[in-house]
């Protein structure tokens, strides 16, 4: 994760504008689209290799002539024409961005929603209310914020940027914060991200969350979203509303399950550095089941890890190899069967997540996996939580996966975290 120097957060407040409001959402959506239009025609294509890289026109008198091209006619404050060019120039430099990486093609970004970015200098705050100006000295918004359920959670924060909407307008607040650096002294633990769990590793051991729950919600609905498009050809409008309804309904399931875990973590370990792996699910290597595919491409790594985010420190890593790679001596791990991996250099036997987790854990503080790291961090945590490993140098520790255990199930002692759906 990015280090700022700010926390932010945003909350929504609704409100229903009347006719005038929507016909300047409806203007400045016009005016945002058409700054992105004269960008678009003006982008210089540059051939490197056998591609076409886009170069945005940036220079001051080009901006400067966008401006008063777009003020023409417009009979707003000024100040949302330079947040328009802003916007269309934050909207244009992502497609760039996805662009280059091949997520996108070169097909013009299109502006579907009404918004509008409020910047401090158009609204001012006074008795619990915002004043938003839309005209200069004729057309404002009241925004009552008095009584707001979040009133007490932004009592020492800074109101920031306001995004206004159709329906509802979005407050975003700041607050200094420290360097999100570790030190020393710091609390950590990290969490390698399944289908079904997420492990994590701290000084308190081995910790297990399940997350069958979110999983058995993504297959639940999209098999009903399957049995509700076969009705498409013979009833349309009663499977689009289906859709609408079931979508909607999964949306809000899923939401809630993803609020309810991360602040159950936060509740179980407060002031902890929550480390993940920094996952990519378009890069993320895919195999021949387009259904494990589709359930890879649907589960929520990036959300869990957005919402911890602002509710407790996060740290992002690199997760290349931190399964395949042994957390005692640095060498290859060898699949067997289940959740079981066997190095072929020192012969440790593990839990498959559990040593994933532990190299993550190593990575936040920047150890490579070496024996010297080994017995002075990990063993002593996983002795204290009587984990048992085989390949050991002492006898004294029975093996994970003795004679008679299942090797796909779960070995050693672990601490269960389950979210409370009630």
């Amino acid at each position: 994760m990015q280090r700022n120097s700010y926390k932010i957060v945003s909350y929504k407040v609704k409100h229903v504008h009347d006719e005038l409001i929507k016909e300047f959402l409806r203007d400045y959506r016009y005016i945002l689209q058409r700054s992105i239009d004269i960008i678009w025609d003006n982008i210089t294509w540059k051939r490197k290799g056998k591609r076409l890289i886009p170069l945005l026109p940036k220079s001051q008198e080009f901006k400067k002539q966008l401006r008063q091209q777009l003020s023409k006619n417009w009979k707003h404050a000024a100040h949302y024409v330079v947040a328009a060019v802003e916007v269309a120039y934050s909207i244009l430099s992502s497609w760039r961005r996805n662009y280059l990486k091949g997520y996108r093609c070169r097909k013009k970004p299109v502006v579907k929603r009404k918004f509008v970015r409020v910047k401090k200098t158009l609204y001012t705050v006074k008795d619990g209310k915002i004043r938003i100006t839309i005209i200069p000295r004729e057309l404002y918004v009241e925004i009552d914020i008095s009584n707001v359920w979040f009133k007490k959670r932004v009592k020492n924060m800074e109101l920031g940027e306001l995004i206004l909407k159709e329906n509802e307008v979005i407050l975003t607040y700041r607050s200094k914060v420290d360097d999100q650096q570790l030190d020393g002294n710091s609390n950590t633990i990290a969490w390698d991200l399944n289908l079904f769990s997420m492990d994590g590793f701290c000084d308190k051991g081995w910790i297990r969350v399940d997350l069958k729950y979110l999983y058995t919600l993504h297959c639940t609905y999209e098999n009903k979203r399957r049995r509700i498009q076969k009705l498409m050809k013979k009833k349309p409008k009663t499977a689009k509303r289906l859709l609408k309804k079931y979508s909607r309904r999964r949306n809000n399931r899923i939401k809630d399950f993803l609020h309810k875990l991360t602040r159950t973590l936060c509740k179980e370990f407060p002031e902890y550095a929550h480390c993940f792996e920094d996952l990519d699910k378009i890069k993320m290597p895919r195999t021949t089941s387009k259904k494990f595919n589709r359930v890879v491409s649907n589960m929520n790594f990036k959300e869990i890890i957005k919402l911890m985010s602002y509710k407790s420190r996060v740290v992002l890593v690199d997760p290349k190899f931190t399964t395949q790679t042994c957390s005692r001596c640095g060498g290859r791990m060898k699949h067997r069967k289940g959740q079981v991996l066997k190095c072929e250099k020192c012969g440790l036997v593990i839990n498959r997540q559990l040593n994933a987790a532990i190299n993550l854990y190593l990575k936040m503080w920047g150890f490579p996996p070496s024996m010297k790291t080994w017995k002075e961090t990990i063993l002593p945590v996983l002795r204290r939580r009587e984990v048992t490993l085989n390949g050991g140098e002492t006898d004294d520790i029975l093996p994970m996966n003795s004679e008679g255990v299942e090797v796909d199930v779960p070995q050693g002692p672990c601490v269960s975290i389950r979210v409370h759906m009630g």
